[in-house]
């Protein structure tokens, strides 16, 4: 819950003017919905893709202040993120509905950004996997996925997010591994292999090089550092 329109449309020119070219890499903005169609229509000019941050798995209906998958794609939206801790732990997310909006976002073309993760206590008792297993196994139920039209899973760590503590990249990488196995074993290995990974939780232009040259990492999902055009674009041109 950050930017206004304006601070929207002054962030993507700053990090338009930061990150010239792209490469090969996918960047993906994520405003606010009150910021959707106005960044979207300033990155058209760009090769930045742009996110929503939740929406609805119902078309249309009686859902006072929710936001269906069709009028994401009516702003531009490439990506929707998915279960994220933040709706986990203050807004009632369960695996249930996180199933229930993966299957509605990719029924329209979106792709989706799945997020998983354990909290500090889940952690403390050991139970990091059994956590992890529930969530990814909730929100895959009855899924079928297909090698060219694949969701991205993030593992946020919530114990890592906002706290200024971070997963050592061998924490992450453990648990990127695990979460590559279990797909493997889940669906197959060519899916397994082609699912990117993200990491998740204080990530900053001073670990995001090291974080993303772990083996089952592919990437990251930038919290707060995201917020500053400098700090993105540096964790940006870290990307190995």
């Amino acid at each position: 819950m950050n930017m206004s329109v304006g601070e929207a449309l002054g962030f993507v020119a700053a990090l338009s003017h930061e990150l010239k070219a792209v490469g090969e890499k996918d960047i993906i903005i994520a405003p606010p919905f009150t910021a959707l169609y106005s960044t979207g229509v300033a990155l058209a000019e760009t090769e930045f893709q742009l996110a929503g941050q939740n929406m609805h798995w119902e078309e249309s209906g009686a859902f006072t202040g929710e936001i269906a998958p069709s009028f994401l794609k009516d702003v531009g939206c490439t990506y929707v993120i998915l279960g994220h801790s933040e709706r986990r732990q203050f807004f009632g997310e369960t695996d249930e509905t996180v199933n229930n909006r993966l299957r509605a976002a990719m029924r329209h073309g979106l792709i989706p950004i799945v997020c998983v993760g354990e909290l500090l206590e889940e952690r403390e008792a050991n139970r990091t996997w059994e956590v992890l297993e529930r969530q990814l196994t909730g929100a895959f139920k009855g899924i079928s996925l297909n090698p060219d039209e694949l969701p991205l899973i993030a593992y946020e760590p919530v114990w890592a997010i906002g706290t200024g503590k971070t997963a050592t990249p061998g924490q992450a990488q453990e648990v990127h591994a695990m979460i590559r196995d279990h797909l493997t074993k889940n669906f197959d290995a060519t899916i397994a292999n082609k699912i990117r990974l993200l990491y998740g939780g204080s990530v900053k232009p001073s670990n995001s090089r090291e974080i993303m040259s772990q083996e089952d990492i592919d990437g990251v999902l930038v919290g707060g550092a995201s917020l500053n055009p400098e700090h993105f674009a540096a964790i940006a041109r870290s990307a190995v």
